[in-house]
């Protein structure tokens, strides 16, 4: 089968042929119909693979201090060694596929072969997950649309880690596709939405789809953007859903919050803290971990209705009962329908194999 891989330590992206994976006890073997190429997850990937030994270094220092533990117990050419065997191991890429079930193992009794099924598994003609990472997609939501399921999954976790109440004011700092379903789902929580970005487009979308905009590229300061829209009080809480290698973003997010606020960082950003931004205020700082514990099962969701991607030809999109969202901990479960309204951004990339 073919699949999508990236080479640590070349940087090469590169559509391999490799075995298809065979079914183990609660895992579900699945055809894929689709996969949706998450753009600053896997640019930052292919971005990592192609940077100098120097360079990957820098960007995760806590690898080489393994690295140099390692030197020291077991010597320098092991570490070595092992350093070379980590770079050589291919990495996939792509974490939202819907596809069709080929196979089921052992203990997997509530999935058919044949149904249609979301997953996390990456770019590949076959793919195979565990059980508890896998859900049905209904006849009412085409293949299209159900690839947006984890991605969503991921904003909705950094959600519920925040626990925003209605009417709060919440920022949503970094407008892509997770900022934006991020501010949509704050939205429908009965929160005033603030999002913050440097891109004009993303902006417009975001103004479009009821959110306050501020364009810090064109010169407007964020935090004081914040502050005289709270009337000095501060944000109840930030989302910060975008990438960069700088502190400033977690720094802004400290001080455009009020007293005792939360902070919750979905992307990938500096995290060298300014003790005295929190601690004056009594901030919380949390990390999401992805779409949440691994433990838990991925559902799709509530009921809702969207407008299209710009390149779909009038898709409509049904996210259902629990959308993106695990079973057990889901906050906003309840036995009605509850319609949600999204406008998706920027023309996806997807990759039919």
């Amino acid at each position: 089968m073919k699949q999508l891989i990236q080479n640590l330590k070349t940087g090469e992206t590169l559509l391999e042929t490799v075995p298809a994976p065979q079914v183990q006890r609660g895992q579900v073997l699945i055809q894929t119909r689709r996969s949706l190429v998450s753009l600053g997850t896997e640019r930052m990937l292919v971005e990592f693979g192609k940077a100098s030994l120097v360079a990957k270094a820098r960007q995760q220092p806590e690898r080489v201090k393994q690295v140099l533990e390692k030197v020291q117990s077991d010597g320098l050419w092991p570490a070595l060694k092992a350093v070379v065997a980590k770079l050589d191991q291919p990495l996939p890429l792509g974490y939202c596929n819907v596809g069709k079930v080929l196979a089921l193992g052992d203990g997997v009794t509530d999935l058919r072969i044949g149904d249609r099924v979301v997953s996390n598994g990456p770019h590949a003609e076959i793919v195979c997950v565990p059980r508890k990472l896998v859900a049905p997609v209904p006849a009412t939501v085409n293949d299209d649309e159900a690839a947006f399921t984890v991605v969503g999954a991921i904003g909705l976790q950094g959600i519920r880690l925040l626990k925003p109440t209605l009417n709060e004011t919440i920022v949503v700092i970094g407008l892509g596709l997770i900022g934006l379903l991020t501010a949509q789902l704050l939205r429908l929580n009965g929160c005033r939405v603030i999002g913050i970005d440097i891109d004009e487009h993303k902006c417009q979308l975001a103004e479009q789809l009821g959110v306050v905009v501020v364009n810090s590229a064109a010169g407007v300061d964020p935090v004081k953007a914040v502050r005289s829209f709270t009337d000095t009080i501060g944000a109840d809480g930030v989302l910060i859903t975008a990438s960069s290698q700088a502190d400033e973003l977690l720094s802004q997010a400290a001080r455009m919050s009020r007293q005792r606020g939360r902070i919750v960082l979905i992307g990938a950003v500096g995290l060298n803290l300014n003790r005295a931004e929190f601690y004056e205020k009594e901030l919380t700082f949390q990390v999401s971990c992805s779409y949440g514990p691994a433990g838990m099962t991925l559902p799709m969701s509530r009921r809702g209705e969207t407008t299209p991607w710009p390149s779909f030809a009038g898709p409509r999109i049904e996210i259902f009962r629990q959308f993106c969202i695990f079973w057990r901990v889901n906050s906003l479960s309840s036995n009605r329908s509850l319609p949600i309204r999204f406008r998706l951004p920027t023309t996806p990339g997807f990759m039919t194999i």
